[in-house]
């Protein structure tokens, strides 16, 4: 009976500090539940920091491997653009080259051809030349037929003088103007006076005429313009010069070529 008692006594307190333990828990059951909260969340924010660093170095390591992918791929595909471009450069120099050759070729050849430029060049000197002798000739007669004009001309106003003049020519008791005795030759005006046949005009209207007219006949000298007439008056004078010596004294004495006129 003794031993009932205790067991028994033994149960109730067993039970009795089981009632106060589960008190006691009940009590400390929102403090705990708090407190196993808060291990939970920061358990599970490491974990989820730990993994989110883990996302951010694997996605780092993505992105760079992907960066440097993509920096590859632009850098050959400007590599290539560039190896394009100096290709194209350099066939476009080629082209350009054969272009300029053929062209200076065809041009040379069919449209300024240097050797038929040059022959030509030759020709038109040849022509200038023979142009230029021509011109040269051509003045040359220019200036001879004007001298032979002139010297026409010099000719007919000297005759045309010595007819106006011809109250001054020499006779037999005097000695003209022009026949000076200190001469070795008479004056070649005083050898045309002595050609020139003095005529008297027939009316004062054409006296010019006539009087140039009847020189020309009287004397005999030609001026129709061909080669021999132009002498005509040089000869006859260098003639009447060796014929008529000059007048010999001062006091008037003629020369026997005048007694003999």
């Amino acid at each position: 009976m003794a031993d009932l008692l205790k067991l028994k006594q033994q149960v109730e307190e067993f039970k009795s500090e089981y009632y106060n333990r589960n008190r006691q828990a009940e009590a400390n059951r929102k403090e705990e539940t708090q407190a196993a909260i808060r291990i939970q969340s920061w358990f599970r924010a490491c974990r989820v920091r730990t993994y989110i660093r883990h996302l951010n170095k694997k996605a780092i390591i993505v992105q760079k491997a992907w960066r440097g992918f993509a920096a590859r791929a632009r850098v050959r595909q400007m590599v290539k653009a560039a190896y394009f471009t100096m290709k194209m450069n350099f066939y476009n120099d080629m082209a350009v080259r054969i272009q300029k050759t053929w062209r200076g070729f065809y041009y040379r050849k069919y449209i300024h051809y240097f050797y038929a430029r040059k022959r030509y060049l030759q020709q038109i000197l040849m022509k200038n030349e023979l142009v230029r002798k021509e011109l040269d000739e051509i003045e040359k007669a220019q200036t001879r037929e004007k001298e032979y004009l002139e010297a026409i001309k010099e000719q007919k106003t000297k005759a045309y003088q010595a007819y106006r003049l011809h109250h001054l020519i020499s006779t037999k008791k005097l000695p003209g103007v022009f026949n000076s005795p200190y001469r070795q030759t008479p004056h070649e005006m005083e050898l045309l006076l002595r050609q020139v046949r003095y005529q008297v005009p027939t009316s004062m209207a054409h006296r010019d005429t006539g009087s140039l007219g009847g020189l020309c006949d009287s004397t005999g000298l030609s001026f129709s313009g061909s080669p021999q007439s132009q002498c005509t008056i040089s000869t006859k004078t260098q003639e009447l010069r060796t014929r008529l010596p000059p007048i010999a004294t001062k006091k008037g004495k003629m020369t026997q070529a005048v007694h003999n006129r």
